[in-house]
């Protein structure tokens, strides 16, 4: 089962990384200022994770692979890490949907 797990940046920033059951991260979100915002960043996640239009497939200029995944206004909720296909993208989207709904947070901030 994956797990959120919610540290602090050196800058005093809250962060949260979603990873899978093998402690692979899947989602790295970008840093909040307030620990509250992070943790509604965690709901976003497991509510628009489930919906397959919210993921942004995209390809970076070295040709790797990544998705990102947005919120309904269209603001970036969190990035995966770089794939060498298409296809370990996709799995990584599908790590997501699978994850997130019941994943439980780990708060090490």
């Amino acid at each position: 089962m994956g797990k959120f797990v919610i540290t602090k940046r050196t800058n005093g920033e809250y962060q949260f990384n979603l990873k899978a059951g093998n402690g692979q991260v899947i989602l790295a979100s970008e840093g909040y200022a307030a620990k509250s915002s992070c943790e509604n960043g965690i709901e976003s996640v497991k509510k628009n994770g489930q919906d397959d239009s919210k993921f942004e497939r995209k390809t970076s200029k070295n040709g790797k692979h990544y998705f990102n995944l947005k919120a309904t206004n269209g603001q970036i909720i969190g990035s995966s890490e770089m794939y060498e296909s298409t296809s370990a993208r996709d799995n990584g989207i599908e790590s997501v949907k699978k994850n997130a709904p019941d994943a439980e947070t780990d708060d090490q901030s």
